[in-house]
């Protein structure tokens, strides 16, 4: 659990990133580049980011939401109602390669941090906008993702038939955004790379949702189709939800015919994919009420996991249902490493591993998540001096 990769470099190594995002979506894409190796400057007002009140969970007084989303930054709390702190974070905006906020549509204007007052000083600025319904006539309604999930759409796909609507289990849609933010970034960097040009980059969570709910946006856009509530079923295949073993249930996704019969053959029931009931995925899903009593009278005879063990060394997917402890155990199982230790002493902080491997640049893990204002002082005197050779002007 510790720091596999260069104290310094990675994919990002050089770009200066001016995070004026607080909450969920734009640390995440901060912190994601800041494991690329970006510079990251976490600009926070002089209460901190919201998250570091939101508790708990705590890891000795700090929250472990602030925590799982802010590694490798520097802080620098600034009061934009001051003048003074106005423009040092107008400074930091002239020299970043990046800027990435999430505050309400023109809300920046009045400090001259907008995208067009920033980009007058600074032509080749990537500013990333992520809002929760756009700039446009939903600009003025707060952007939550657990608003996002209502109204896009999501919250009326999960839960039981006959149950209410549920939430997921996590903000998805900041998650989501956050990662279409870095995407974007990306492709504009190296759009600047190639030209000079800088530009504007904008996500919006329900634009994020949308797209997220892909086959079920598919069956409403293309077939004109409103889906529904299944609790844990698939529309259009089956098995792919969770059966009952002899003792807790069994995520089984056999999606293909092949995969179909392998079940059968390890359940011991080699037959049944010969059944014209059964034997094609459209006849699965239009049959399977009466093909799941057939595997579940099987899945009973044994627990989950000896199941999982036995099905996916013959090639069929499935997985048992775990706490989040037991998430992580699978993935240690499976050689994935997922937890790397961030800091030293008494800073050091246990996170989850950056989700992408890269053979020549790897993740860096170089920095704890700052205490408000850790590097305030040393990043003032930065700004305060004239530009070195290699910021950007």
């Amino acid at each position: 659990m510790t720091d596999d990769g260069p104290r310094g470099g990675g994919p990002l190594s050089g770009v200066l990133v001016a995070d004026f995002s607080r909450i969920l979506a734009g640390p995440y894409a901060t912190m994601l580049l800041a494991d690329m190796g970006a510079d990251v400057v976490k600009v926070e007002g002089p209460k901190g980011d919201d998250t570091r009140t939101w508790m708990p969970p705590v890891r000795g007084e700090v929250s472990t939401y602030y925590l799982g989303i802010n590694r490798g930054k520097r802080s620098i709390a600034l009061d934009l109602r001051r003048e003074e702190d106005a423009a040092v974070a107008r400074e930091l905006a002239r020299r970043a390669d990046v800027l990435i906020e999430n505050f309400k549509p023109g809300g920046l204007a009045k400090y001259g941090l907008d995208y067009e007052t920033v980009r007058s000083a600074n032509p080749g600025i990537v500013y990333s906008s992520i809002t929760g319904f756009g700039s446009g006539p939903g600009r003025d309604v707060p952007g939550y993702d657990l608003m996002v999930q209502a109204i896009s759409g999501l919250m009326s796909l999960t839960g039981d038939p006959d149950g209410p609507p549920y939430r997921a289990g996590i903000s998805v849609f900041d998650v989501m955004a956050g990662n279409h933010a870095v995407i974007g970034i990306l492709a504009a960097l190296r759009h600047r790379d190639a030209t000079g040009e800088g530009q504007l980059v904008e996500v919006n969570l329900l634009s994020s949702a949308l797209t997220g709910l892909v086959n079920h946006s598919s069956a409403y856009v293309a077939g004109g189709t409103v889906p529904y509530r299944m609790g844990n079923a698939h529309p259009s295949v089956f098995p792919y939800e969770p059966l009952p073993t002899a003792d807790n249930d069994l995520i089984v996704t056999a999606a293909n015919d092949g995969q179909f019969r392998r079940l059968c053959e390890v359940l011991g029931i080699p037959d049944v994919p010969d059944d014209p009931r059964f034997a094609r995925n459209a006849d699965r899903t239009a049959n399977r009420d009466e093909l799941y009593p057939i595997l579940v009278e099987r899945l009973r005879t044994r627990g989950a996991v000896e199941w999982f063990d036995l099905l996916v060394e013959a090639g069929v997917p499935c997985g048992p249902i775990n706490t989040i402890d037991g998430g992580f155990a699978m993935a240690e199982r499976f050689g994935l490493d997922p937890v790397v230790e961030v800091g030293e002493g008494e800073r050091a902080v246990p996170t989850t591993r950056h989700p992408i491997r890269f053979s020549a640049t790897p993740a860096r893990y170089s920095l704890p998540p700052p205490e408000l204002d850790e590097h305030g002082a040393e990043l003032r005197e930065w700004l305060s001096k004239p530009a070195e050779e290699g910021d950007r002007d």
